[in-house]
This record gives C-alpha cells, sequence and structure tokens, in this order.
C-alpha cells in the first residue's frame, strides 16, 4: 500500500467523520461521549480555515480512502497562546500500525515549524500508550498530569500534557 499526505479538503470530512465517530463509540483517544454528525465537521473545517490552521489527512493513494489525519488548532483563546496549538491525530482502525500516526505528527511538526508555532500540546489519555509512545519519539516530554479530570464509558480517566518546543 502507497500512502500520501495532503491537506484535507471539504469532500473528506465524512471520512474523518467515520474515523473520529468510531474512537467517540470504542476508545479513549477522545473523551467526546456523543458522536457528531457532518454539519459539526463541517463547522470545524471551516473554521480551521478561517483561523489558518491546517488539516492533514494520510490517503490511500489506490483507493483514496483516508486512512488517518491530523491537526492543530488554538490551545487557549487568549492572544498570548497565539503561537501555542493543541494537537490530535487519529488513525483508521483497519490502519494502525503502519507508521501513518508518525508520518502524520512528523508533518504536522514540520508545518508548525515552518509557520511560527513555538509550543506544541498533546492532551493524551493516561492510558493511550500507543500515543504516549509516538509523542515521546517525536521529543515531547510530559509536563502534565491532571488525575480523574475527565470520564470515559462510566470510569474517571487521568489526562497526561505532553510539550514540544520548537525552534521558531
Amino acid at each position: 500500500m502507497s500512502f500520501k499526505i495532503r491537506f484535507a479538503t471539504e469532500q473528506d470530512l465524512t471520512q474523518i467523520q467515520d474515523i473520529y465517530n468510531d474512537e467517540i463509540l470504542n476508545g479513549f483517544a477522545t473523551w467526546n461521549e456523543q458522536d457528531q454528525d457532518i454539519y459539526y465537521y463541517q463547522n470545524w473545517y471551516r473554521q480551521h480555515l478561517i483561523d489558518h490552521f491546517p488539516i492533514f489527512v494520510v490517503e490511500n493513494e489506490l483507493t483514496q480512502q483516508i486512512a488517518g489525519y491530523a491537526e492543530y488548532s488554538t490551545f487557549r483563546a487568549i492572544s498570548g497562546f497565539r503561537q501555542t496549538v493543541e494537537h490530535s491525530v487519529y488513525i483508521h482502525p483497519n490502519f494502525t500500525r503502519l507508521g501513518l500516526g508518525k508520518a502524520l505528527l512528523q508533518h504536522l511538526i514540520q508545518y508548525a515549524s515552518q509557520h511560527k508555532i513555538h509550543v506544541m500540546i498533546a492532551a493524551i489519555d493516561h492510558e493511550n500508550f500507543a500515543s504516549i509512545k509516538l509523542h515521546e519519539y517525536f521529543g515531547f516530554k510530559q509536563t502534565g498530569y491532571l488525575p480523574e479530570v475527565g470520564q470515559k464509558f462510566g470510569s474517571w480517566r487521568n489526562l497526561v500534557l505532553f510539550q514540544l518546543n520548537l525552534n521558531t
């Protein structure tokens, strides 16, 4: 299989919706507990365009199936945080363990470095070991641990914050 990373388009939103909603229903990568309709993703996409924040997809070149996506947006809606972003990487369950998350995160880091982002933040469930390992691979350091700040599937969840300072 051959994959390429490119900017997301509005035509990708249904597949992005499927990837995220699967994680809502089956995983801990997001603590969102209610699946989202296509209007949510259209607004999310348009807001990224307005704010000049990227959304990248990794696409199977043969089938054009979206295997995953990565994005970042503002960390906090206060001007002093304008060079700090919080990012997400999601991979379709049929495409895990192929290095696609690593490729997307590397692409996102490079893009952020070229666009005057100083700090990237990842907020990760304490038991999402694959994501923790991925972020550590790229030099992210754990800078926070917030016990029992959220719930998913009836259990309290702990949030781990990872930070990467870029050379900007």
